[in-house]
């Protein structure tokens, strides 16, 4: 059986996209979670991931590291990962490749937290870029493949590389339009989106340099963890 290493749920957006993948899609695999520590963790993640990040799958003797690889390992021995036609399959991997290369300003200014309402101080113009594209790309998909996700009627992964974004939607209040608020309120009501969220509000641990990336960035409105 797989297992999936990945780091406090709290905050770790890339862990979060192929736990919530496999889960939503019943594939199986045991989590192993890796808390971060303050001053940084890589030699604690280097003792099981040869880049000392996370998310890592271990599959016997094969390791694989980064979000992206992950799902395309995983999609050889379960194709539902991805669109089965070959023109949503496309899009999505276009998309997803997207997501994960890009949106810098958004990943900076609106670290995930999934305990902190936050007020943002300003919303910069490469902020208001980032979600625009999101906002488009979103309603391309949805458009184009008739919803409600974004390459048709299946959960796939192009869904779980955009679930980051859409805790950080709500939790920062960002300015999307209402096809894209649709679609992010489908993503949260997600029962594996949910025991994700609710996981993390129980988690004990707060890592410092975390908190303090959104403290940085606007007024904390309210703090929804145990």
């Amino acid at each position: 059986m797989y297992q999936l290493f990945i780091a406090n749920k709290n905050y770790s957006s890339w862990s979060l996209r192929p736990w919530l993948l496999m889960h939503h899609l019943e594939i199986p695999f045991n989590e192993q979670l890796t808390t971060f520590e303050e001053g940084g963790s890589w030699d604690k993640f280097h003792s099981f991931s040869p880049t000392g990040l996370v998310p890592c799958l271990i599959d016997g003797d094969i390791t694989v590291c980064d979000s992206l690889a992950i799902v395309e390992y995983v999609a050889e021995d379960f194709p539902q990962v991805w669109p089965i036609d070959r023109q949503p399959r496309a899009w999505a991997r276009s998309a997803s490749a997207e997501m994960h290369s890009g949106f810098f300003a958004l990943r900076n200014i609106c670290s995930m937290n999934c305990g902190l309402i936050v007020e943002l101080t300003e919303t910069p113009p490469s902020l208001k870029r980032d979600i625009d594209r999101i906002d488009e790309l979103w309603q391309e998909g949805l458009d184009r493949f008739g919803g409600p996700f974004l390459t048709g009627v299946e959960f796939t992964a192009v869904d779980a590389f955009f679930a980051p974004i859409a805790i950080r939607a709500q939790n920062y209040g960002l300015p999307f339009s209402d096809v894209a608020k649709e679609y992010i309120d489908r993503l949260l009501k997600l029962p594996s989106m949910r025991k994700w969220i609710s996981d993390a509000l129980q988690e004990p641990w707060r890592e410092a340099q975390h908190e303090k990336e959104v403290s940085n960035q606007g007024v904390i409105i309210e703090d929804l963890r145990s």
